[in-house]
């Protein structure tokens, strides 16, 4: 498998056909047993990059990936500029890229049970959606984090088209640097937490929980992995880091993300696996990402068109077969004073 989609990168070969169709039949035309390369880039920087997880290295991977150009992020996440998992509200029915980040800011925000006034933070918070969601829907004092330059810029940007300015703001920060005062009543993290690192996870668990109000529901989204892997999941995995997600080595199976929850202080409420909503959602990335190959292709070159084509048909069916996940976790302090019939959910 890697050598046939670094020689499709590289220029060598070309391919007839859709990708995603030709991924489909992948166990006919690919093995997956690892390479020179692939072992070399596993022991020479996986790993080290897993070990130390420096300040330095967060900035540099972020940076260098999500200040890449919002257009070229727009080319497949199209206008809500949401770069985590849709839900899919209606089966029967092909719904846009649209309508998948409505349904999950939606219900994001519900989940948070976010009220008038409430101070909520977004950890990673991407081009901001979320948090100007938050402010204007639910009138709620919004402020999100992220180390893209760019994300900051457009967030600021939109809250000032959507006449948020008052009630949602970004930090251009590492999530070390987030004051810890004032506490916030609730704290969101999608998908950003795999950048933290598995050896730095912990302590970023501890600090989120150390941010939050003692009543206050922390949500946490984050990419997974199953236990019981194959090697199609590992190979998809060293291509991932390599080539789309450095750095990003937190991604683990459930049982690690809610052990390392509850040793952190935290009581898991609830945990959703929407994996199959995250296959329809990169479904339409890789959608509007064909339908933009001209300009991006114009822009930043034939190589970095395909290992975006490469990456997203991939992890669709990734996604839906179960080798990554995705996981929705809501959680609150383990204390005793806890209002926990707060979260008795109404009956549909």
């Amino acid at each position: 498998m890697e050598e046939f989609f670094e020689s499709y990168f590289d220029g060598k070969i070309n391919i007839k056909g859709d990708c995603r169709d030709i991924f489909e039949q992948r166990y006919d035309w690919a093995k997956f047993g690892l390479t020179v390369n692939q072992v070399r880039f596993f022991l020479t920087q996986f790993l080290p990059e897993l070990l130390f997880h420096s300040k330095k290295q967060d900035e540099d991977q972020v940076r260098d990936h999500y200040d890449r150009g919002d257009d070229f992020y727009r080319a497949f996440l199209g206008e809500p500029m949401v770069y985590t998992s849709g839900l899919v509200g209606e089966p029967t029915k092909k719904e846009t890229i649209d309508e998948l980040q409505k349904n999950k800011l939606h219900d994001v925000c519900t989940r948070l049970q976010l009220q008038k006034g409430e101070k909520h933070l977004d950890i990673g918070c991407g081009w901001g959606t979320l948090v100007n969601y938050a402010a204007k829907e639910f009138g709620t004092q919004s402020t999100g984090v992220t180390l893209g330059r760019n994300q900051a810029t457009y967030g600021k940007e939109k809250a000032k088209e959507l006449g948020n300015e008052k009630n949602a703001e970004f930090l251009c920060m590492d999530y070390r640097e987030i004051p810890a005062f004032p506490l916030y009543n609730k704290i969101s993290c999608l998908e950003m937490a795999e950048h933290v690192g598995i050896r730095r996870f912990s302590a970023f668990l501890m600090q989120v929980r150390d941010m939050l109000e003692d009543d206050g529901l922390f949500y946490l989204q984050i990419a997974g992995l199953r236990a019981a892997w194959q090697y199609e999941d590992f190979v998809w995995g060293l291509f991932m880091a390599k080539y789309v997600f450095p750095g990003a080595d937190a991604s683990c199976p459930l049982y690690w993300v809610i052990d390392k929850l509850e040793h952190a202080g935290f009581e898991v409420r609830s945990v959703d696996t929407i994996g199959v909503h995250y296959s329809v959602t990169i479904g339409r990335w890789y959608e509007c990402w064909l339908e933009n190959k001209e300009a991006i292709t114009s822009k930043y070159g034939k190589k970095w068109f395909r290992v975006w084509e490469v990456f997203l048909a991939w992890s669709v069916i990734i996604a839906r077969q179960g080798s990554s996940t995705c996981y929705q976790i809501l959680a609150h302090k383990n204390l005793n004073q806890f209002d926990r019939s707060s979260l008795i959910r109404k009956p549909l």
